[in-house]
């Protein structure tokens, strides 16, 4: 193995132990199998220019700190470090969704129309915040349940908006698209070897 493999590999290593990950997460987030990154961690291969990228971005490093030769007590010099904490925030945001929506049935009250239905679209909302922020932060997998929990949630809210119509049939729709929604998470991606 050459040096600059050999650097590349050491860096890889280096930062994705810090990074508390494992070879498999690492693959996940760059969308290659696990195979991939054990073999650039022992300098049998090199990442392309693209995955290079991403592994710059998911570590918060440079392209150039990952090519580079380091001592071994170097810390790496992190682009942008993380000081917040992602489930600090994503709790924020469901209770600040939640807010809102007391807020409003208050306000309803206050004016002689209380509206408890304002809770009940509060819930597809708060999963539909919740979608976002674990699509950013959190594990992919996890979002086949929050997408669940938003189809049945509107479906309940428009049913129980319209319950004197009796709109039951609409959740015998809600079953077919879970039933899309759970075999497309069973979809597998292509992973580059």
């Amino acid at each position: 193995m050459d040096n600059f493999k050999k650097t590349v590999a050491e860096n890889i290593t280096k930062l994705r132990t810090l990074s508390g990950m494992t070879q498999a997460q690492l693959g996940e987030k760059l969308s290659y199998s696990d195979k991939s990154i054990s073999k650039w961690e022992r300098g049998e291969g090199l990442p392309d220019a693209y995955v290079l990228k991403s592994m710059a971005e998911v570590f918060g490093v440079s392209v150039d700190y990952i090519l580079s030769e380091h001592s071994d007590d170097e810390k790496p010099k992190v682009l942008h470090p993380r000081s917040y904490s992602a489930s600090v925030i994503s709790t924020i945001a469901f209770i600040g969704t939640w807010t809102l929506a007391l807020f409003a049935f208050v306000i309803t009250w206050l004016c002689s129309m209380p509206t408890w239905l304002i809770f009940v679209y509060t819930v597809p909302v708060s999963l539909i915040v919740m979608l976002v922020l674990n699509s950013i932060w959190g594990v992919g997998k996890v979002n086949m349940f929050i997408i669940s929990g938003i189809v049945w949630g509107i479906i309940t809210s428009v049913y129980l908006t319209f319950y004197d119509r009796n709109w039951w049939p609409l959740f015998i729709v809600g079953v077919p698209v879970q039933i899309i929604i759970i075999l497309s998470f069973y979809i597998k991606k292509n992973r580059k070897k």
